[in-house]
Formats: C-alpha cells, sequence, structure tokens
C-alpha cells in the first residue's frame, strides 16, 4: 500500500510508546451523573491515560482537527508546517483507533489543504480496506467573492475499525442507522391506475427490472421472455440491457402482480412495485450533505450562548453533528471528540442521549466548552434542542490531567489507587479496557479474561457459534487490599497469600484456568507457584509504564 514519506515520519510512529500514563483528575461535577467527561489537557496525553479504562468502547469519534490553514486563531495555532501536522496527527489517529469499538467509526473534517495527506495517512492508521467514504459538507451558502473559484464544502473523512473478510461493508457500515424519511421521498410513493384498477396495497414506487448490459455485464440467464398479461405480447429487455431479476423471481412478481404494465396494460418494459408500506425505515444518506448547517449557523449558535460574534472562527454546527452522531451511534453509546474546539460535539451527544468525552487543551475548555455544556444540561433551547425535544438533565464531570502514573524509573505515583492499578495491569494482560463490574470488590481479583471464537454454520443460515474458552484470571496486591496498611504488608505474596488467593480462585474463575498475580514481591519458590498455576509479575517493574 502506497505510504506518506516526510521529515521525522519514522519518529512520529514511536511517538505513542513515550506518552506517559497520567492520571485524570477531578476538577468538579456538574447535573445528575458523572460518566460524561470534559477533560482539559493535552490530547494526546489525554487520550493515553483513557486507553485503560475505555480501550475498545468507543462507538463513534468526531474530530475537527486544525485545518492547517496557516491561520493563527485566538483559541489555537492553525500554522504548523506541514511535516510537523502529519507528525501532530499520526499517534494521535494511533491511539483514537484503539479506543473505538470493533463497529465503532471516526469521521475527521479537513479542507483542502490538509484532507488528501490524511486520507493516505489514515489508511495507513486504520487499514485502507476500512475507509468508509469522503463526505462533502456545504458549509457556507455562497462561494467568497475574492476568488475566482470559491471552495464551499469541507470533506468528512470516514473510516471504520473493522471490516470482516467475507462481507463488502465494514462492521460499522452493517450497524449505521439510516436518515429519516423526508415529505419528498416519500412523495415518490403513489397510487397509479392500472387496467383493473389501483392495487389495494396502496401506493408504490416504480423500480427499473432492467439493467445495463454494456461493458460485459450481459447475462445471458438474464434474458428471456416475460409475458405482457394485458395484452398476451412477449417482451424482452430493451437494447443493451437485460432483465435484473431471474425468471424464477420474475414469474413470483407477475403471479403476485407486482410489475407494473403502465395505466393501459401496453407497457413493453415492466416495472416492479416497491410498496411503501414495504420500504425501508428510513433512507439511505448520500455523500453530498447540503442540508447539515452552515458555519454561519454555527456562529450564530455560538452567539447566543456566549454573547459574542464569532467567538470561535470555524465552529461546526449542531445540525452536522447531529447527522454524523445519528448515523454512527445509538443512544447510550459513548461518543468522543478529542479535539472539542467550542464543545459542539459533547453538547450534541449529550441532547442525542449519548456518553460523551470531550477533550481541550486550551483555556476555553473552561471558558467556553464548560458553560457551554452547563447550559446544556440547564435545558438551553439552541441548536438542535427544539428538534430532539431536549429539555435538559444529565451531568459530567471536568477533569484534568494529573501527575504521570509512573516516573521515569518506572515507580508509581503515590497519588495512584488500586482501582486506577488495575485497569493498567487489566489493559496490559489482556490489551482491553479494565470494567470493574468483573472484579471482586474488596479483593485482589479483578476478572477472569476469555478466548472469544465464532464458528460460523457451514451454510450461512444460521447464527454463528460463539465458544468463549476462559484464559487467565488476574490478581493485584497493592494498597493494602488485604487490609494490611503496612508498607509491605498485604501487597507481598506469601504462602499464606497464595493458599487465600488459591481458594478464592476456586470460587471466582473457571477451573483449569491459570492464576496472573500482581505484586511488589513474592517469598513463595517457583515450584510452588507452578503446583498452583500461578504466574507472578513483581509491582512496578513488570508493568509497562510506556
Amino acid at each position: 500500500m502506497p505510504t506518506l514519506d516526510w521529515l521525522n515520519r519514522g519518529e512520529a510512529f514511536n511517538v505513542t510508546g513515550r506518552v506517559p500514563y497520567r492520571l485524570l483528575e477531578s476538577v468538579s461535577n456538574h447535573g445528575t451523573g458523572a460518566e460524561n467527561l470534559l477533560i482539559q489537557g493535552d490530547n494526546l496525553e489525554a487520550l493515553k491515560a483513557l486507553l485503560p479504562f475505555y480501550r475498545g468502547q468507543v462507538k463513534c469519534i468526531f474530530i475537527d482537527p486544525p485545518y492547517n490553514t496557516r491561520s493563527a486563531f485566538a483559541h489555537y495555532d492553525d500554522n504548523l508546517e506541514h511535516a510537523q501536522w502529519l507528525t501532530m496527527m499520526l499517534p494521535r489517529l494511533q491511539l483514537l483507533r484503539e479506543l473505538l469499538r470493533e463497529d465503532g467509526s471516526i469521521w475527521v473534517t479537513l479542507d483542502d489543504n490538509e484532507a488528501h495527506y490524511l486520507k493516505v495517512l489514515g489508511d495507513e492508521a486504520f487499514g485502507r480496506e476500512n475507509f468508509v467514504m469522503n463526505l462533502a459538507w456545504q458549509k457556507r451558502d455562497g462561494p467568497p467573492n475574492d476568488r475566482k473559484i470559491g471552495l464551499i464544502h469541507d470533506h468528512v473523512l470516514v473510516w471504520a475499525k473493522h471490516k470482516d473478510s467475507s462481507s463488502k461493508k465494514t462492521l460499522a457500515e452493517e450497524v449505521f442507522n439510516l436518515m429519516e424519511r423526508t415529505e419528498k421521498s416519500d412523495a415518490q410513493y403513489k397510487v397509479f391506475d392500472e387496467p383493473s384498477g389501483p392495487d389495494p396495497r396502496g401506493a408504490f414506487r416504480k423500480i427499473d427490472t432492467t439493467a445495463n448490459g454494456k461493458g460485459g455485464r450481459f447475462v445471458d440467464s438474464l434474458y428471456y421472455g416475460v409475458t405482457n398479461p394485458y395484452t398476451n405480447e412477449i417482451v424482452f429487455p430493451r437494447r443493451g440491457t437485460c432483465w435484473r431479476h431471474s425468471k424464477t423471481e420474475m414469474d413470483r412478481l407477475q403471479a403476485e402482480k407486482r410489475l407494473y404494465w403502465g395505466v393501459k396494460g401496453t407497457a413493453t418494459t415492466p416495472m416492479r412495485k416497491l410498496f411503501k408500506s414495504e420500504a425501508k425505515a428510513g433512507m439511505t444518506a448520500s455523500s453530498l450533505w447540503l442540508d447539515a448547517g452552515l458555519n454561519q449557523h454555527a456562529s450564530s449558535e455560538m452567539e447566543q450562548l456566549f454573547g459574542e460574534k464569532a467567538s470561535f472562527e470555524t465552529p461546526k454546527p449542531e445540525a452536522l453533528l447531529r447527522r454524523v452522531i445519528h448515523i454512527a451511534s445509538n443512544p447510550g453509546d459513548l461518543v468522543l471528540d478529542s479535539f472539542l474546539g467550542s464543545g459542539t460535539t459533547a453538547a450534541v451527544a449529550h441532547k442525542m442521549g449519548r456518553r460523551w468525552i470531550g477533550i481541550e487543551m486550551g483555556d476555553h475548555a473552561a471558558t467556553h466548552c464548560l458553560p457551554r455544556l452547563q447550559k446544556v444540561i440547564e435545558g438551553e433551547q439552541g441548536g438542535i434542542s427544539k428538534s430532539v425535544n431536549w429539555q435538559g438533565g444529565g451531568g459530567f464531570r471536568f477533569m484534568k490531567l494529573g501527575a504521570p502514573v509512573f516516573d521515569e524509573n518506572g515507580r508509581i505515583h503515590p497519588d495512584v489507587r488500586f482501582a486506577t492499578l488495575a485497569a493498567y495491569v487489566w489493559q496490559q494482560e489482556t490489551g482491553a479496557a479494565f470494567d470493574p463490574t468483573w472484579a471482586k470488590a474488596g479483593t485482589p481479583y479483578l476478572g477472569t479474561s476469555y478466548a472469544v471464537e465464532a464458528t460460523p454454520s457451514e451454510d450461512g443460515s444460521q447464527p454463528a457459534v460463539v465458544t468463549r474458552t476462559p484464559r487467565m484470571a488476574c490478581y493485584l496486591l497493592f494498597n493494602g487490599i488485604l487490609g494490611d496498611k503496612r508498607p509491605a504488608g498485604g501487597n507481598v505474596l506469601t504462602r499464606d497469600v497464595l493458599t487465600a488467593l488459591v481458594t478464592l480462585h476456586a470460587q471466582l474463575a473457571p477451573a483449569g484456568t491459570t492464576i496472573v498475580v500482581y505484586g511488589e514481591s513474592v517469598r513463595v519458590g517457583p515450584a510452588r507457584l507452578a503446583a498452583d498455576g500461578v504466574t507472578f509479575k513483581q509491582i512496578p517493574y513488570d508493568i509497562s509504564a510506556r
């Protein structure tokens, strides 16, 4: 696959490994519930901090990164040298991919300054086979007067996390939501006259029964005669075409009176009836978005919220985010924006019943995003509020990046607590985010990891058989979890502690599951550990801090 080459490309691929894991510190709580997060801090470090807790859990990512337009805006510098911009974007794309669910997708807005370069860079980060589409979003209602050819659209580049080799579509596309039907689309369905009177099944849309047979696409078996039931004439596909359906299928359509032969029944090519009652519940979204709000609408939304004209130079309208979030997620799903800007993604996700995480580096995380989201939970009626019947409610936590979890020598920061270190240990052992509900409260048990394998049926007619095989159970001796608060107490794997863990293991994990124990030190010999199926790993040295 072709790749981009630029100054410091090799260095860019190693950045994520050197980014330290940092603690997330709570600054304030707002509203009710605390599962939504507004994080102030460098988005690369924030994404790394989220990995142990949210890896593989985000359904939809929307980012509006700097367009690199060579401008210096009030809230961020949009004037990076091209190679610097690529070096900035690559590690962030890598971490964002790790946070996506298997059926998740990422949507990135850019203009012509960098969009085509990001297409190649994104293909490298997400896999070219996972590219979904380049959407064109109309962002202004007319071209600028200072150009002979004026740009009025932005690109929205979309990638999925994963694609099954047996399918033409990515997993994300398989579960994308259709757009709501419009009056214009419903107007295509009409009640048509026929020789025997209007069809009692109601309004239908006429669908062509022929396909273009040129360019090597002609199929001999799809060229046959069909009898017009009103004239008894045998008709064939028009020149240069063949039927779309097999003869068996056409006979079925004919028998069920699903072919339309015109008002007088004299048509030489029948049309297939698609009844309104049989139509899809929604509409396929096009790749050209002319009705998803404009930048000027977003500026007006900002002015209404903050009383300032253009407090952000290029905010995105809530209508655009509503469309993205509607297609790519469902209520309760997690939405992430790591270039939060004015806070639009988080605001729209909240109003649409999604969980969300927003990351913004500058002071306006506190001066703009925080008050905007506070207004959302109070029930502000701007943007999409009326169209989604938003009445307020919910809440979020305002967080900031804290100290590194591990220092340069790998030592654990004294502010780290059991649940936090458990997340890093679990991520290291399983490559997945830690879910505290898997653990046994008040014990060192973090959960059992399973190998999951799906075996499809031979003919594909039945759902795949999913087999879950236990791999290992993980235990963490840290922060006096066993009740002994002395510096080394309860954090050392002694014979007595091992006996207690084996007993606990028999109660909580499937038989035969191996045991992995993290602790400060071990006072049990290798033979005894092997006999009990235990692998010991020392804190902090056996924890990957980078």
